[in-house]
C-alpha cells in the first residue's frame, strides 16, 4: 500500500486490492501504478466531474492523459 498527499492535503492510500479493482476494469493502467500515484500528488489541473467529484488529470506522452478521482 502507498499514499500520497493530494494537492488539497488530504493522504490518498492506494492499496493492492483498489489496485487490482483498477486494472481490472482499465486494463491499460496495468503497469502505470506509479502514474497513477503521480496524478494523484501532482496534477495539472483538477476539475469537477459529475455530481462535484474532483478528477485530478495529468498530461502523458504523445497527447494521451491519466486521470484520477481524489476527496477535497
Amino acid at each position: 500500500m502507498d499514499i500520497v498527499v493530494s494537492k488539497y492535503s488530504v493522504p490518498i492510500r492506494l492499496t493492492e486490492e483498489r489496485w487490482f479493482h483498477i486494472i481490472e476494469n482499465h486494463d491499460d493502467l496495468a503497469g502505470h501504478y506509479d502514474n497513477v500515484l503521480q496524478t494523484i500528488e501532482d496534477p495539472d489541473t483538477i476539475i469537477e466531474g459529475y455530481k462535484k467529484a474532483l478528477i485530478a488529470l495529468r498530461r502523458g506522452l504523445k497527447g494521451s492523459s491519466l486521470q484520477s478521482f481524489i476527496k477535497k
